[in-house]
């Protein structure tokens, strides 16, 4: 049986997943519920100063697919709206009576020293495992000069980081924004400033949706809406993109990194680690279904790794790693054609229109037995996969492999290429 017991920071968890600070980490009732559900770590809902800021209602706006399937929430919730020390007192507590579980402090204050001076023997004394620092919140705390808007700076960050690994002993774990341009720059001035580790993604700045009778952005508040925070499904691969750009960093290659963004599943969770995340942080997925969730990710992740041998999380955290790199070293000899299987193909006819208006026009249809056949004309092939993403039938049409001949060529080297170097 693989051993899904996790190590981070030192901390040591009976499995990888966390949940994130949000709303399902906002109490001490809560997060007990997490706990007997199975949950290895939480990271408590941002705590801030004294007095806690006040929330609005609504709060939560929706990106549905079919079938009102949740792709990703918008919400414009702030930290937490009960008292620092209600909050320090259940931490405490929580973390006496569950000593073998992982328990992070998240923590916004204005950018000031003594704020950060003030705050952090506080939660050192609870007795918590470590300190997230909340870099990322793009809603309502940057207009207070928190959140995002240090998150963007990357002098803000490292100097913030400074101060905490100062005034703490703790481990510190800097949660970074997706909304910046280069997902590097701040990771590399958390790793100057001393962090422990990093966490991402926090939430994207959305709008999710317009209420066409009221015309107002959703979530609405008494008529106006707002951008917020944007969670769920729907950012995994963001989030994904940003993870790898740190893990293969020849400058923060080394630093450990808690991944956070749309793990709905144990796949995603596996795909998290693979590309260099030593834990995963969960949150849509606990508040759409419960926290029960965790044995469907634990035994599907389990069950994966027996089937490919990996006796524990290490055994394939950053394997993917090698193989993320950018576009100009990728193979421009390298050849894959699209092929039909007749068998299995529903003769919907959505892989010929899908290539024949806006692709390559490299499926021929023939009428066949009262119907029509779909074929690939391999030589007009170039392999892009639309007809296979648009295809319902996922056993109907496969991508094969086709040998060229030629040597590996990159763009570095391609002679269409005036700036190629010499091999």
């Amino acid at each position: 049986m693989a051993d899904l017991s996790s190590e981070f920071l030192g901390i040591k968890c009976i499995n990888p997943f966390w949940l994130a600070s949000a709303p399902p980490t906002d109490k001490a009732y809560n997060v007990v519920r997490a706990f007997e559900a199975g949950w290895g770590g939480v990271v408590w809902k941002t705590l801030g100063e004294d007095p806690a800021p006040i929330n609005v209602s609504s709060r939560y706006g929706v990106h549905y697919g079919q079938n009102r399937q949740v792709l990703g929430f918008n919400n414009i919730e702030l930290i937490t709206d009960r008292s620092l020390q209600i909050n320090l007192d259940e931490i405490t507590q929580v973390k006496k009576d569950w000593p073998d579980r992982a328990m992070i402090v998240s923590l916004m204050v204005p950018c000031e020293e003594e704020s950060w001076k003030a705050i952090l023997p506080r939660v050192e004394a609870t007795g918590a495992d470590g300190v997230e620092l909340n870099f990322g919140c793009p809603h309502g705390m940057p207009e207070r000069g928190m959140g995002a808007a240090v998150g963007q700076v990357p002098e803000y960050i490292e100097m913030v980081t400074r101060w905490c690994k100062q005034y703490c002993s703790l481990p510190i774990i800097v949660k970074l924004t997706p909304n910046i341009t280069d997902i590097r720059l701040p990771a590399e001035a958390a790793l100057r400033g001393g962090a422990d580790a990093v966490s991402l993604i926090n939430t994207i700045n959305s709008i999710t949706s317009v209420n066409l009778d009221t015309m107002s952005p959703e979530p609405s508040v008494d008529g106006k809406g707002t951008h917020g925070g944007y969670c769920g499904p729907a950012v995994k691969p963001i989030a994904l993109s940003m993870l790898s750009e740190i893990a293969r960093s020849p400058v923060t290659a080394n630093l450990p990194i808690s991944g956070i963004g749309g793990v709905s599943n144990w796949r995603d969770a596996a795909e998290f680690i693979a590309l260099g995340a030593g834990n995963v942080q969960v949150c849509s997925a606990a508040m759409l279904y419960g926290f029960k969730i965790i044995d469907d990710l634990c035994d599907g992740l389990s069950d994966w790794m027996d089937q490919k041998g990996y006796e524990s999380i290490d055994d394939f955290c950053r394997m993917a790693i090698p193989n993320t790199t950018d576009w100009k070293h990728l193979n421009m000899n390298y050849k894959r054609v699209a092929v039909i299987d007749q068998d299995n193909c529903i003769q919907c006819g959505r892989c010929f229109a899908a290539c024949e208006d806006t692709s390559h026009q490299s499926i021929l249809k023939t009428a066949k037995d009262g119907g029509n056949e779909y074929t690939v004309i391999e030589k007009e092939c170039v392999g892009c996969n639309l007809c296979q993403v648009t295809c319902p039938e996922p056993n109907a049409i496969a991508m094969v492999d086709i040998d060229t001949g030629q040597e590996h060529l990159s763009w570095l080297h391609h002679p269409a290429n005036p700036f190629r170097e010499a091999k």
